[in-house]
């Protein structure tokens, strides 16, 4: 019996504790003279303490969205970004008219050097504070860190159409006309290698020049191939027009005298921005040798982070049916848009990628059956001046003249940009 009253009372001790320990863990106090100890805290290099005592008043009073910011902020500061956006996330639900959260989480995004997702961020802060000029200068900056330069100029000429005396917004313009390259010359080369010794090497380069204008960007480009023991040359002219904000155009055209190249190339493309980092894409491409050949094509790409998704496909209509390909591409940002690993795995031909449909019968074939993988890395100089990027392809495709084997092929190539004013 004794044993029994005994094992009772440690039971009733056991759920006393656990009850007091459960208390503890409730904020008791004052919610403002504890928020007021962890700014102390904070500012005084005691950062731990004051993140502390914010998660404990959070107990209490999840919604104390001042105190809740600072937690936020404080994350920040030390680099842990994720944490500050789930806290931002967690207020601009609650209430999204606090303007200087907008501008926190922005700037958190930009510090963990995600400008795109900083840039979407700006989008939907500006929907709440129309022309806010913090907002624009905000929006500037994650377009300048995203390779939009010519956006970011015209981001800030609109901040000083509304304040003149802008002197930050005025400041930043100068500086980054300093710095802005809108030419550039570039030269692409590529070798493509066969297994075995199949054929002789194939060699493709282009020499481009490229011009970014307030309308959108122009490159001139020369195409040179060798191959089949030919020289073979293409010209052309590609065209990113802007249209309106979010929404953007490609164009090209080109033409050739040779006959390893389409005597005229053309085609059309719209991109369109949408919610969630997205962006869609729908158009086509003409080639035209003996005769015209329309392909339709259309892709997909979501931003999220400092990565990148793109699917693309090519639909080419003919009279033995309809060709299909498909690549899905995956880029690894670094400090811009200019730096990045890349790797792309896809089927069928492609015309952007694979850009000899012509065999040594000169006949022209769409529907051969491949697949290929390949890998690329991109980086720039510290001032951004030169630009370098290395590529390697595998490709397995079907042979012309004896369907159903494969050649295996092998491209390695370098291309370099160097920029100026």
């Amino acid at each position: 019996m004794l044993k029994g009253k005994s094992y009772g009372l440690c039971i009733a001790l056991i759920l006393c504790v656990c009850s007091v320990f459960s208390q503890k863990k409730i904020f008791q106090g004052d919610p403002d003279v504890a928020f007021e100890k962890a700014r102390e805290l904070a500012f005084n290099k005691q950062r731990k303490e004051a993140q502390d005592t914010l998660r404990f008043i959070l107990t209490k009073y999840p919604n104390y969205l001042d105190v809740r910011s600072f937690l936020a902020s404080t994350y920040s500061w030390d680099g842990n970004y994720k944490q500050a956006r789930t806290e931002f996330e967690y207020i601009l639900k609650k209430d999204a008219k606090r303007k200087n959260d907008w501008v926190a989480t922005i700037n958190n995004e930009l510090y963990a050097e995600l400008p795109y997702k900083a840039y979407e961020l700006v989008k939907k802060a500006l929907l709440y504070f129309p022309d806010d000029t913090d907002l624009l200068y905000l929006k500037a900056k994650s377009e300048e860190k995203f390779q939009k330069p010519e956006d970011a100029l015209r981001t800030l000429d609109k901040i000083i159409e509304i304040d003149s005396n802008n002197n930050k917004a005025i400041s930043y313009k100068e500086s980054l006309m300093n710095t802005l390259r809108f030419n550039s010359v570039g030269l692409n080369y590529s070798m493509i290698l066969y297994n075995k010794d199949e054929r002789d090497p194939s060699y493709y380069s282009t020499v481009r020049y490229s011009r970014q204008t307030k309308y959108g960007s122009i490159i001139a480009k020369v195409n040179y191939s060798r191959r089949f023991d030919t020289n073979n040359f293409q010209y052309e002219i590609d065209m990113y027009p802007r249209i309106v904000e979010g929404l953007y155009a490609y164009i090209s055209g080109g033409f050739s005298n040779d006959a390893l190249f389409p005597e005229i190339r053309y085609g059309a493309e719209l991109y369109k921005t949408l919610p969630y980092s997205l962006e869609v894409s729908l158009g086509f491409r003409g080639l035209k040798f003996s005769e015209t050949t329309t392909i339709y094509t259309g892709s997909i790409g979501w931003y999220t982070g400092n990565s990148y998704w793109s699917f693309r496909t090519y639909i080419t209509p003919n009279d033995n049916g309809t060709s299909k390909s498909g690549t899905l591409t995956y880029r690894k940002y670094y400090s811009d848009a200019d730096n990045y690993f890349g790797i792309a795995v896809g089927v069928g031909f492609s015309p952007e990628i694979d850009r000899f449909p012509v065999n040594t019968e000169q006949v022209v074939i769409f529907d051969l059956k491949t697949q290929k993988v390949s890998g690329e890395y991109a980086f720039t100089s510290s001032n951004k001046k030169h630009a370098w990027k290395t590529f390697v392809n595998i490709l397995r495709e079907e042979k012309s003249f004896d369907r159903g084997k494969y050649f295996l092929l092998y491209t390695v190539g370098v291309a370099y940009d160097i920029r100026f004013r």
